[in-house]
């Protein structure tokens, strides 16, 4: 058997090495994550100096703001870690004893399912929220009926989603590899 033309193996070579071009846009997403954890702070020190004059419903909208942004910081961890490792290299951190069980363990499917789980959880949290607001006259509504009406429909087309995305990946492991 012949070896591979020297031009077509540099191609090959470079073609791989090609992939460090998404090492960038992990460490925007380490920026990004920074922004959340700053807007999370931020948020933190904007309630909790009204924890104790604050009610009930304004308390729970409170806690449903941090944990949104706490859901969005975890679904940036997710992308980074797997996209990472499964796109460009595995991270080597040797044996650290507090590595995630997750990691170098999630392929692109299972990023797909996890990215679309967090999606429908910050969904419908912030979907949450708004529900809250209608019902507590002391907390100012953004925006009409209309607004809502298309939340709720964006909503359900990301469960739908989800679910139409849980159906292939099931479908794909019943058949044959090829």
């Amino acid at each position: 058997m012949t070896d591979k033309p020297t031009l077509e193996t540099r191609f090959e070579r470079g073609l791989f090495a090609s992939r460090w071009l998404m090492a960038p846009m992990y460490l925007g997403l380490v920026v990004a994550l920074g922004m959340l954890t700053i807007v999370f702070v931020r948020e933190l020190a904007y309630y909790a100096p009204k924890a104790f004059t604050m009610a009930y419903d304004e308390a729970i909208l409170a806690v449903l703001t941090l944990i949104d942004l706490s859901l969005a910081a975890n679904l940036l961890l997710i992308v980074l870690f797997s996209g990472y490792e499964n796109f460009v290299s595995k991270l080597n951190i040797g044996n650290a004893e507090d590595r995630p069980d997750w990691m170098g363990k999630v392929d692109f499917s299972g990023l797909k399912m996890k990215l679309i789980a967090s999606i429908v959880a910050i969904s419908g949290i912030h979907l949450l929220k708004r529900f809250m607001e209608l019902g507590n006259p002391g907390i100012p509504v953004s925006g009409d009926d209309g607004t809502l009406q298309w939340m709720v429909v964006i909503h359900l087309t990301f469960v739908i989603s989800g679910v139409l995305l849980a159906l292939m990946d099931w479908l794909a492991s019943k058949t044959d590899k090829h």
